[in-house]
């Protein structure tokens, strides 16, 4: 602001134009809202630290007495929760919820603080205001999804003012996470209302040892006609921060409902090491007359399937069992009385507190879509390669995996296919250190168009088609299993074999079995195979409206 008031006395006077901005920029013009008590203090003479130096680097004169001012333009408040005291009751002790109102302002800039949607109950309940996130996500419950990660509310809050002409533009930080899934119906929003005019997808972010990727977004009224992205010119910006519309004009499908799911979320340390199950599993039957193999299953996470897996097992009482019945099983019960009880105590979810011995999701879609299968679908939710893998029919799933609840050959290798890696990839955003692309029912797999819907598709016997993929798929899987696990290899040797390492060095048969599989998908679809990877998401897309015209998902 204050090299802007600078340019413009410079030019008056080389053009001799009467002086039109006689004021200096003044730190009184900048306001802002802070929770945190020494952080408020000291943003006032940041900004006087700011403004002196900059004078001083530039030659004016320092005119003040005293030189520094307090600044009462920065409140020491909560930006998008506040509670109205004169209005407490039983209901709301601390007093009813309001929206602040964000003092007057031209620009709205910050950087709000950055809390995934799961994890805000943990860490901002506090024995004062207990129903602090319930409150919060009740306040904007029509404008900010109810999974939303935090600093979605400060986007809402600034589109809001936006529209109604209180202020022109903002320009807000959020992690890269904003692009996708119930975060970027927020973005929808601002698009609606306004429009993105300049952003950085996806950047780095080091500060105090934190290494994450973070999003910049400038928004305004839809006022700025031109667009920048990535420090390039676009046409648009979507709500998923790129110029292509492929992710952002498909639609969930309702064909692929039910199928794919997050794995399950167990909130506590259930899990156990091969040599703890073994001594559960081998003890006597418990006094239900039961064996502890009805709650101690095989477990595999994300790293079990992109190195090898450590055979590792979990605790899973189910989402029925009331803890009397969890007692039952002896040894079961003992070690997630030892290992989970006393953390579900601090958990700030009442019903985690109060059914510590469950996980804390029930996942019942999930289990009724697995369930009496001899084997299902997994992939990683964040991975460097897009890998599909069988997992056994009887092993819980981890929430960092993605599960589709299918057992047939065709079905893998339409997953594993280039066709679904490259929907995956242009429907994605990217997380972690690795900047590895991220996988999501939303908005990969619901809305991916399988050659036929899925449950219509005809059998391997019934279409030579289905068969080929089929067959790609097994021998794809045959020759991987086979390099993974060679016979008389030395422990050093296997532990050197993994997936990643394997998709890592991408061998010519590895590649010539892609190949095959990839041959087979185009031909169901019926599509040349030399499509390049721009027509082939165009064309997905095409199908992806038609179907989903055809057949609306319910809102």
């Amino acid at each position: 602001m204050l090299d802007l008031w600078l340019e413009a006395q410079r030019f008056a006077a080389e053009q001799n134009i009467s002086i039109v901005l006689p004021k200096m920029v003044s730190p009184a013009q900048l306001y802002g809202i802070e929770t945190e008590f020494y952080a408020h203090e000291l943003a006032s003479i940041v900004v006087w630290i700011g403004f002196l130096q900059w004078k001083y680097e530039h030659g004016v004169a320092e005119d003040r007495e005293p030189i520094l001012e307090k600044l009462s333009n920065i409140e020491h408040a909560d930006a998008i929760l506040r509670y109205d005291e004169t209005r407490k009751s039983v209901e709301h002790p601390n007093g009813k919820p309001c929206e602040p109102a964000w003092p007057p302002a031209d620009f709205i800039i910050g950087n709000p603080p950055f809390l995934g949607g799961s994890k805000m109950r943990k860490e901002m309940n506090d024995p004062s205001h207990e129903a602090y996130v319930d409150d919060l996500r009740q306040l904007y419950t029509d404008r900010v999804p109810g999974g939303a990660d935090l600093v979605t509310y400060w986007f809402e809050k600034a589109r809001a003012i936006i529209e109604k002409n209180k202020a022109a533009r903002a320009g807000l930080i959020a992690t890269q996470a904003i692009r996708q899934g119930s975060n970027r119906k927020v973005l929808k929003r601002i698009k609606a209302s306004g429009d993105i005019f300049m952003a950085w997808s996806d950047r780095p972010w080091v500060l105090d040892g934190a290494d994450v990727r973070v999003s910049m977004i400038a928004f305004d009224g839809g006022n700025e006609t031109t667009r920048t992205l990535d420090g390039s010119p676009v046409e648009a910006i979507h709500e998923n921060l790129s110029a292509s519309t492929t992710a952002t004009k498909a639609e969930p499908l309702q064909e692929n409902l039910r199928i794919g799911f997050k794995g399950f979320e167990k909130n506590g340390d259930f899990e156990l090491t091969p040599e703890a199950a073994c001594r559960m599993l081998q003890a006597p039957i418990n006094p239900n007359g039961r064996p502890n193999s009805d709650v101690v299953f095989p477990w595999v996470n994300h790293h079990d399937l992109a190195a090898r897996n450590r055979g590792m097992f979990i605790i899973d009482f189910g989402p029925k069992r009331t803890v009397e019945e969890a007692a039952l099983y002896e040894l079961p019960f003992e070690w997630a009385k030892t290992h989970v009880f006393s953390a579900r105590q601090e958990n700030d979810d009442p019903q985690r507190k109060a059914k510590w011995w469950r996980f804390g999701r029930s996942g019942r879609d999930l289990r009724k879509a697995l369930a009496r299968r001899n084997r299902f679908i997994a992939t990683g939710r964040v991975s460097k390669h897009r890998m599909f893998v069988w997992i056994d029919g009887r092993t819980v799933p981890d929430s960092r995996l993605f599960v589709v609840a299918r057992e047939d050959d065709y079905f893998f290798g339409l997953l594993q296919s280039s066709i679904h890696e490259a929907w995956s990839l242009a429907t994605s955003s990217r997380h972690g250190v690795g900047n590895d692309p991220t996988y999501n029912g939303e908005s990969c797999f619901e809305t991916f168009p399988f050659p036929w819907p899925p449950g219509t598709e005809p059998s391997e016997a019934e279409d030579p088609r289905v068969k080929a993929i089929a067959d790609a798929a097994r021998e794809l899987v045959r020759l991987r299993d086979a390099w993974l696990n060679p016979p008389n290899a030395s422990e050093a040797d296997l532990k050197d074999r993994t997936l990643t390492k394997l998709y890592n060095a991408r061998p010519e048969w590895l590649a010539n079995a892609h190949r095959t599989l990839d041959q087979a998908v185009f031909a169901a679809y019926g599509w040349p195979s030399t499509l390049t990877t721009q027509q082939v998401l165009a064309n997905l897309l095409a199908l992806n409206r038609q179907r989903a015209a055809a057949h609306p998902t319910p809102q």
